[in-house]
């Protein structure tokens, strides 16, 4: 099975962040995951400021917002 590709939208020194990463480790033969910085991209802030940490599917754009579940994930990385 070929892992999904997802963006992690984040900040260092978010405890959230840490939670959500922490999540992803758990499922890393269903997942490759890029953590990307908002804090380096004003627009970026904009997007997802209020909103960390946001996964983005790479391959449909799909999104999911915290606050989330593994659970929550497991769903988001199998939908279509």
């Amino acid at each position: 099975m070929i892992p999904l590709q997802i963006n992690l939208y984040s900040t260092s020194h978010c405890h959230l962040c840490e939670q959500a990463e922490a999540m992803l480790l758990t499922l890393t033969e269903q997942v490759e995951y890029t953590y990307i910085e908002i804090s380096d991209s004003l627009n970026l802030i904009d997007e997802y400021g209020i909103k960390i940490p946001v996964l983005k599917r790479l391959d449909s754009g799909i999104e999911l917002s915290w606050p989330f579940t593994l659970e929550d994930i497991e769903n988001f990385l199998s939908a279509r």
